[in-house]
């Protein structure tokens, strides 16, 4: 029946049938059409009759269209071991190619034990004698004193001897982090080289990106200081016109986080406050987010988190709401700086905090990374593009550069097999 089915198919019913099928498929059934046709051609028998020389095969009752799904089969030849799994593609075998968020990162076509990463920290990380251990390595000292030329004051002093009170200022915090994450570099280059030259990605948490940014080669340290700079006392500034901060969220699977922060935003206009804001502002690892908003509202979250089924609540050593609306005003004199000093195309790619995918060109970085301000910073997902592996593939070495270890436990927890590669500068 399907041999006459065939014959009196026209290429115009074939055309219409290569929308359900592939285009491997396609071929074989436009093979088996012009077979048949060139049979009937040929063939005394009557019109609109085959005759088929009988033998003694049995065949399943099949459709058309499991006939064609089962006319060609390709079976990909299974990797050897762990060493050869990076041959076979740049993304996770057995995925959708669309929805593997690995298609996002640079995957160069050599083993990924060979290769680094490099990431770097936000605030929040900060501590009195940070930078301390790395004064001994070349060009550290003279980046501290650089810095503190066009700040006007004594950075490595704040970093080293505090207090801390000075030193959790949002403006001394992030140029502080800035400059030590740097300084880390240093001592990477003295003694592993080799980590830097194999570097196929960066990415920064926050003031990071921007970290990550001048390692890069996209802004000299002078201009990135500037700019770091006027971000942090723009930023001061807008945490001094409306009380607020963060506070990082455990939670379950029942939990109503973003239940909480509506109804949070709520109570604030209830109480008549005029600029009001409550979310998630930086995405971390499975059921741990950090939210951020006015005083007002994260006071209401932690009081009702029975209510909300939160299972604990840690406030953050910062000073404002980051990456929420409330530092909106930061915005404008940040782009106006970022639009004034001169920036390179990185060496490297940089992964961007507002969804994780690396920067395509400067004219990306002048758009996106102001409203890094007041965007979430989404860093879970940054991970999964940067570390999503097939199972059995080995990862590239990851080094956090800068104070804490923050970056490294957020990797754990995202990533285990990826976190065993980690290590701290």
């Amino acid at each position: 029946f399907f041999i006459k089915f065939l014959g009196m198919f026209t290429i115009r019913h074939i055309q219409r049938f290569q929308k359900c099928i592939s285009n491997s498929q396609f071929s074989v059934l436009r093979g088996i059409q012009s077979t048949v046709q060139s049979h009937i051609r040929h063939s005394k028998d009557p019109p609109g009759v085959i005759t088929v020389e009988k033998k003694d095969v049995e065949y399943e009752d099949e459709k058309p269209r499991d006939l064609l799904n089962n006319a060609v089969s390709f079976k990909a030849e299974s990797p050897i071991g762990p060493d050869d799994v990076w041959t076979q593609g740049p993304y996770p075998h057995n995925s959708n190619y669309r929805q593997s968020q690995a298609k996002h990162s640079h995957r160069p076509a050599v083993a990924p034990e060979s290769t680094s990463i490099v990431l770097f920290p936000g605030q929040g990380n900060q501590f009195v004698g940070m930078g301390k251990d790395l004064l001994e390595y070349p060009n550290v000292q003279e980046m501290f004193e650089a810095a503190s030329a066009i700040l006007g004051y004594n950075l490595l002093k704040v970093c080293l001897e505090g207090p801390k009170s000075e030193l959790d200022r949002t403006q001394v915090q992030q140029l502080a982090i800035f400059v030590t994450s740097l300084a880390a570099v240093e001592k990477l280059r003295e003694e592993h080289p080799e980590v830097l030259e194999s570097c196929v990605a960066t990415a920064g948490f926050s003031i990071g990106e921007i970290t990550a940014l001048t390692f890069a080669g996209a802004f000299d340290f002078e201009d990135a200081i500037r700019l770091v700079k006027v971000r942090a006392e723009a930023m001061q500034l807008a945490t001094e016109l409306t009380p607020s901060g963060m506070m990082t969220v455990f939670y379950g699977a029942d939990s109503r986080l973003g239940f909480a922060c509506s109804v949070a935003k709520e109570f604030c206009q209830a109480q008549g406050l005029s600029d009001v804001d409550c979310r998630v502002a930086n995405y971390l690892y499975p059921h741990c987010k950090v939210i951020a908003g006015n005083e007002e509202a994260l006071e209401f979250i932690a009081k009702n988190k029975e209510e909300f089924r939160l299972r604990r609540l840690k406030r953050l050593p910062v000073s404002g709401a980051f990456h929420t609306d409330l530092m909106r005003s930061a915005v404008d004199v940040f782009k106006m700086m970022l639009n004034k000093i001169h920036m390179s195309h990185p060496v490297i790619p940089v992964h961007s905090n507002i969804d994780g995918k690396p920067y395509k060109n400067i004219k990306q970085i002048r758009r996106q990374l102001p409203k890094q301000i007041y965007s979430p910073v989404k860093w879970e997902q940054t991970m999964h593009i940067l570390f999503e592996r097939s199972q059995g593939t080995s990862f590239p070495k990851t080094y956090e550069c800068g104070p804490g270890r923050s970056l490294k436990t957020i990797l754990k927890m995202v990533n285990s097999k990826a976190f065993e590669q980690c290590h701290n500068v």
